[in-house]
């Protein structure tokens, strides 16, 4: 899959405007207002069907416009495709969608969108990934394998629904003191059906992380999931009835890292690790991401770098650009030097100008 070009109309920064890219390279330079992760938002956009940093789609829409329009085209398999989402903003009150996915002008839902284009985003932040919270942690696996399997972007979509209806039940109960236990009977079951699908396609996932090789710094995974069934919904009964959520089920799942220190010793690399390790850590478990799409796919990912050279040191990034020559990569950065001098002479640079950041 070879990404083209990217048409974006009333996008966050963006009025009009169609970017071309390499094969190969493409680094885009600009200064922190020029619009360089807006670019790479819209590209993970469409590759996931969701923005990486927007609360509400419409936030990506320009300021003092109701709609946005990302295009994106690609040749997969000797075939072209225009891949595009479309996002609205009816108003305050108004019934109308916030984002709309076509496939060469036929409408799609979210489901059957997401993994045509496959796309791995690393940005500044994910180097916190180890030290973060939970959920931002879970949100690494999830992109991951909902890109690489739709069943599973079915039973996430499936779940979340399940939870918020569950939540506002326990919610209702604890207001009331009453419950009624046939309006549980059914999103239990789709709680308990979905979340079981997501628990083991996550522990597949940490699998194949321990058992590929890790040339930067060998480490364990281990997946401290939280398992949903009638038993242990029953279990937590009397606590979810004070809290009123939910309290058991991959919406609290975490994985924690070790590593071995100088005498050998399997240390958590959140708590004992260096700076340096777990920046190690995090960078080989981009690359396991990388090869675990290729995998389950087939073809390499369009891999997305935001801005992350200057968060690195040397020896870092030449670990990164190391593996960049083996798929299409697009690159943002502020400065031409964060990037090695023998980048491919077919490289495309885009220099953006300074913009109002939106």
């Amino acid at each position: 899959m070879i990404f083209e070009t990217l048409s974006l109309k009333n996008f966050r920064s963006y009025s009009k405007e169609t970017f071309t890219f390499s094969p190969d390279i493409t680094v885009i330079i600009g200064e922190n207002t020029a619009g360089k992760s807006n670019l790479i938002e819209a590209l993970f956009l469409l590759a996931t069907g969701k923005s990486f940093k927007a609360e509400k789609d419409t936030q990506m829409i320009q300021f003092g416009n109701q709609a946005g329009r990302v295009i994106g085209e690609i040749e997969s398999h000797g075939e072209k495709e225009k891949l595009e989402v479309a996002l609205a903003d009816g108003g305050l009150g108004a019934r109308t969608y916030s984002k709309r996915f076509f496939v060469n002008g036929v409408a799609r839902r979210r489901v059957d969108f997401v993994g045509i284009m496959p796309a791995l985003l690393f940005v500044p932040s994910d180097l916190d990934i180890i030290v973060s919270s939970p959920s931002q942690r879970r949100g690494f696996l999830d992109t991951v394998l909902e890109m690489t399997g739709r069943q599973y972007r079915i039973a996430t979509t499936a779940y979340d629904k399940a939870l918020r209806h569950r939540n506002a039940l326990l919610d209702l109960a604890r207001e009331t003191g009453m419950r009624s236990q046939e309006q549980f009977e059914y999103w239990d079951h789709l709680l308990i059906e979905n979340g079981s699908y997501i628990t083991k396609m996550r522990e597949e996932l940490i699998s194949y992380f321990n058992k590929e090789e890790k040339p930067l710094l060998p480490f364990m995974a281990t997946y401290d999931k939280s398992v949903v069934s009638k038993e242990r919904l029953e279990q937590y009964r009397g606590a979810e009835a004070g809290s009123g959520v939910t309290l058991v089920g991959p919406h609290r799942d975490d994985f924690f890292i070790d590593i071995k220190d100088e005498l050998g010793v399997q240390k958590n690399v959140k708590h004992y690790g260096s700076r340096g390790q777990q920046r190690l850590v995090v960078l080989q478990l981009k690359l396991l991401q990388l090869a675990y799409i290729e995998k389950l796919l087939g073809e390499s990912p369009l891999l997305l770098l935001d801005d992350i050279f200057s968060e690195l040191d040397t020896k870092h990034i030449r670990d990164v650009l190391h593996v960049i020559t083996k798929q299409q990569t697009i690159i943002t950065t502020t400065h031409k030097e964060f990037l090695a001098e023998n980048l491919p002479k077919d490289t495309i640079l885009i220099e953006l100008e300074k913009k109002d950041e939106q």
